[in-house]
């Protein structure tokens, strides 16, 4: 896919200026955000994701197109359990509700600028190590098994490693002071706990691309496509968060189908690296042709089914244990956002 310059400069322009009217209009004055509000958002950030697949169909041809929304897909559904953790982290910091959407505003981008290094980092290894998909095919298979095997596991938030360092080398604050990240007091400089929720947000969200960019890089290797499905998966997720954070318990399937979709692109890395083979210690570094691979059509009907299948159960089990069951009070998180 022959992407020029000034198109790579639009789209990121392009980017920037939805994150910014995101800003003017519902950041202007900050508040709660609604569940009407966020389904509009939501729905408005579809549409811009579905315009640009058509786009791309239009001025690229069907082939990326398909892509682009099997990366899309596979790249939302994996933020849908990142959402998971940003439910933890909020109680975690006690975060207030009307400063939760410019937290995950900022962690986002942050979490955006991060994976866009991943995104080129990956594509200089994939054109110049061909094993690399290998190494990226059983990673998905691991985490796809990981992911269902720790399906039931009560998740929990746990500083990691640059915020423990964080809180070592500047003084933060006990409190909140507004969206304010800095606050002075007796003429010291003091952060809040503002700028450590961000990170916090930010960083744990990097950890998650450890499926979700090998995982896109199985299905497309171009970049551009890898880039911009990455960018709006991300855009949509904080007013996902609001839409339906609440309902997140009950996708109590999510772990299996999410372990199921990156067994099944792991899978298909490997049978396209042996069909690519250039390890010489294998068929004497031939490609081994005979191996079936799977076509993009395929692997977007499969995240589909998979997709549907999972939330469809989800939906009619925790109906029918909730009919079933008397009530119950509980705050118990069990998702495949566990992973640390």
């Amino acid at each position: 896919m022959d992407v020029p310059a000034w198109v790579w400069l639009a789209t990121v322009g392009g980017l920037g200026v939805l994150f910014a009217l995101d800003l003017v209009i519902v950041d202007r004055k900050p508040h709660v955000v609604r569940m009407a509000e966020a389904a509009r958002w939501v729905a408005f950030y579809l549409a811009c994701a579905a315009a640009f697949g058509l786009g791309i169909w239009l001025f690229a041809g069907s082939d990326f197109a398909v892509a682009y929304f099997a990366g899309y897909l596979t790249e939302y559904s994996l933020s849908v359990d990142n959402l998971f953790v940003f439910v933890i982290i909020m109680a975690a910091f006690k975060v207030p509700p009307i400063q939760q959407h410019r937290v995950l505003l900022i962690g986002i981008v942050l979490a955006l600028a991060m994976r866009g290094l991943f995104i080129a980092a990956g594509a200089v290894l994939i054109s110049s190590f061909s094993w690399i998909f290998y190494l990226f095919g059983a990673l998905l298979i691991y985490l796809g098994y990981r992911q269902i095997r720790e399906r039931k596991h009560e998740a929990r938030f746990q500083e990691n490693l640059v915020l423990r360092a964080l809180r070592k080398v500047i003084p933060v604050t006990d409190e909140y002071d507004g969206s304010r990240l800095t606050v002075t007091r007796d003429g010291q400089r003091w952060f809040t706990p503002m700028i450590v929720v961000m990170i916090a947000i930010g960083s744990v969200d990097l950890v998650f691309a450890l499926d979700s960019i090998p995982a896109i890089f199985g299905l497309t290797q171009e970049a551009f496509l890898v880039f911009t499905a990455n960018a709006f998966a991300l855009m949509g997720l904080r007013q996902l968060y609001f839409l339906i954070g609440g309902l997140l318990v009950r996708l109590i399937y999510l772990s299996i189908g999410l372990g199921v979709i990156l067994g099944f692109i792991g899978v298909k890395l490997l049978l396209d690296a042996l069909n690519d083979n250039a390890l010489p210690f294998l068929n004497d570094g031939q490609p081994l042709e005979a191996v079936p691979t799977v076509g993009t059509e395929l692997s977007l009907g499969v995240i589909i089914s998979v997709l549907l299948v999972t939330t469809v159960a989800s939906v009619l089990t925790t109906r029918r244990r909730r009919r079933s069951d008397p009530p119950a009070c509980s705050g118990t998180i069990t998702s495949g956002a566990g992973r640390e």
